[in-house]
């Protein structure tokens, strides 16, 4: 019989869209000034801005803070971390 997977707790916390706290992240996929895809139990999430800089990420306790100018938070099932070319042509 399979244990029953627990799902880390999910947090938001972004202060004057200069910094953005989460919680319960399980990985960042891809990463640059501009852009930020991690993964979480609840979904993907893509951070939009500029000047992104990862200060925390601690993904044994799920951990993630960034600052920057945040323009956007996007919750999906899947982020595609493909570029221009990648998308046009798969």
């Amino acid at each position: 019989m399979q244990e029953p997977t627990v799902k880390r707790k999910h947090t938001v916390f972004s202060e004057n869209r200069e910094t953005l706290s989460l919680e319960g992240v399980n990985d960042v996929g891809a990463f640059n000034e501009e852009e930020i895809t991690a993964r979480c139990d609840c979904g993907n999430i893509l951070i939009k801005g500029s000047g992104l800089h990862i200060e925390v990420l601690d993904l044994d306790s799920g951990q993630l803070k960034v600052k920057g100018k945040i323009t956007a938070l996007v919750y999906s099932e899947s982020i595609s971390t493909k570029g221009l070319f990648g998308r046009l042509f798969s």
